[in-house]
């Protein structure tokens, strides 16, 4: 049996996005189950838009997500190499092909301007005919283009379309696909600058390259009758396709920016795991039997199969992809969660955020918000309060909490027979403060939430964060006195003396 070699053909004029992204996955999982090769090839030719930058764009996000290729940019087989379009041209592969087909017959030069077929498509519309070039240099005689090439005149190489039959697709998603060869016009393969359009690059690099299968998007449907006439002309194989569905944003419309993040980068800069977003793009478009939602990277390659891909359009769900997010670093230890921030740091240029932070301490305060986390940039903002000398108190937290006209003065005598009760504590468990400071409470008589929730504000700055015994306990009793210290003199003006 042929070894299944697939490829990832990523256009360097922007970012890698979403859709990208799925259409990589799909070929890397699909090599992977089947012991195949997955090929990168930076298709160049646009070169106006075409960038170094966002080639290198497109290179990081691959490797972010793991998504190794077995050949292409730094990984060159010199049968297959290179990998890039334009230097394949360079080596004048798509001109040899392109003179091949116009001496049989298939393909030929044509001499027509922009704006000559821009009239005649025009014209055809007005007609009411299909808006299609009309083959005007279909049949020119050999005396005639060397009239048009004494003149100057520039040209293109158009292929022949069959003006008859049908172009049959048997995609391995979608079943058998028919094209009417009558609607379709004799398209350029080759531009005026030496340059090959898209649909005869591919063509031609698939074939030399040996790759065995084409899984890709159906917005590429379109275009497969005429590569598969290109395949048929040349004598060549085709290969078998599979067009995946489209990926929608939730109000049906194609996944644009207004959806939220496309680029995969952009997940990456926000704290989403590669292996998260990994997880949920394998669900747009293909499913296992019992709608497994969780999966681990070997499951996936290990139950990853093209009929169980399906026809119709996939919607993407930034709520969905945050809860999964969510989910897999709860499944994680403190230990990983904790490698797993330094590293998004180290992606994000943020490592100055930590760098007065104990690391010792970090780990353990992660370890108290480990539930909460959804993101790993929520992170610091979860348990930056513990690092800091000044509390940065919350205007609402304080207005509600500790300066409330109703209870200032309960509050006031909350804290400071807190510190008089902590700072003779010798058990500094967070068991033993709770007991410390509810036997306060039930001796004065004062609701538990009346005490409780100023400590937090006291020491914290907000309402909100960790079990509050076990944050105290972390934070040590010199510290939690020194705080609720600060917070008595700042907000009570006790003359800014210790209690």
């Amino acid at each position: 049996m042929k070894e299944v070699r697939v490829r990832f053909a990523p256009s360097p004029t922007g970012d890698l996005h979403i859709g990208g992204v799925r259409t990589a996955l799909f070929n890397w999982l699909y090599a992977k189950n089947k012991n195949g090769k997955f090929i990168l090839r930076i298709e160049n030719t646009d070169e106006v838009r075409s960038t170094e930058t966002s080639t290198r764009v497109i290179l990081d996000a691959m490797k972010w997500l793991e998504l190794n290729w077995d050949e292409g940019p730094d990984k060159e087989l010199p049968k297959y190499a290179p990998y890039y379009q334009m230097k394949r041209k360079e080596l004048g592969i798509y001109k040899k092909y392109s003179n091949e087909l116009v001496a049989k017959g298939f393909a030929y030069p044509c001499y027509c301007t922009h704006g000559e077929v821009d009239k005649l498509r025009k014209e055809a519309h007005a007609n009411k005919f299909s808006p299609k070039y009309n083959g005007r240099c279909r049949n020119l005689t050999s005396e005639q283009r060397l009239q048009k090439k004494k003149e100057g005149k520039k040209l293109v190489v158009r292929f022949k379309m069959p003006k008859s039959g049908i172009t049959i697709l048997n995609d391995l998603v979608r079943g058998k696909v028919e094209f009417d060869n009558f609607l379709l016009d004799d398209f350029i393969i080759m531009k005026a600058n030496g340059v090959p359009t898209y649909n005869f690059a591919c063509v031609i690099d698939d074939y030399l390259m040996d790759i065995t299968h084409v899984l890709r998007g159906d917005d590429h449907i379109s275009n497969t009758p005429r590569q598969i006439q290109i395949y048929n002309a040349l004598g060549w194989k085709v290969p078998e396709f599979a067009h995946m569905a489209m990926i929608l944003g939730a109000d049906g419309t194609r996944l644009s920016k207004r959806h939220g993040h496309i680029s995969v980068l952009e997940y990456m800069k926000e704290g989403y795991l590669q292996e998260a977003l990994i997880n949920y793009l394998a669900l747009l478009g293909w499913s296992t039997e019992d709608s497994q939602q969780m999966f681990n990277i070997e499951e996936l390659i290990k139950k990853f199969s093209i009929e169980r891909c399906v026809a119709s359009p996939s919607i993407f769900d930034p709520g969905k992809l945050l809860w999964l997010n969510g989910k897999k670093i709860r499944s994680k230890t403190v230990g990983q969660i904790y490698e797993l921030f330094i590293e998004w740091l180290k992606y994000t240029n943020n490592e100055k955020i930590i760098e007065s932070w104990d690391r010792e301490l970090l780990k353990k305060a992660i370890a108290l918000e480990h539930d909460k986390i959804k993101l790993l940039k929520d992170i610091p903002l979860l348990v930056d309060f513990f690092f800091v000398k000044d509390v940065d108190y919350n205007d609402d937290a304080v207005k509600k909490t500790l300066l409330s006209e109703k209870s200032k003065n309960t509050i006031k005598f909350v804290l400071i027979a807190s510190v008089d009760r902590l700072k003779n504590q010798q058990d500094f468990s967070s068991v033993a403060l709770e007991k410390c400071i509810r036997d306060l409470t039930a001796e004065k008589g004062i609701k538990t939430w009346q005490v409780f929730h100023p400590i937090r504000v006291a020491v914290s700055g907000r309402t909100q964060g960790p079990s509050l015994f076990h944050m105290m306990e972390l934070m040590g009793k010199d510290e939690v006195v020194r705080r609720l210290n600060v917070a008595v003199s700042k907000f009570f003006n006790f003359g800014g003396k210790n209690v």
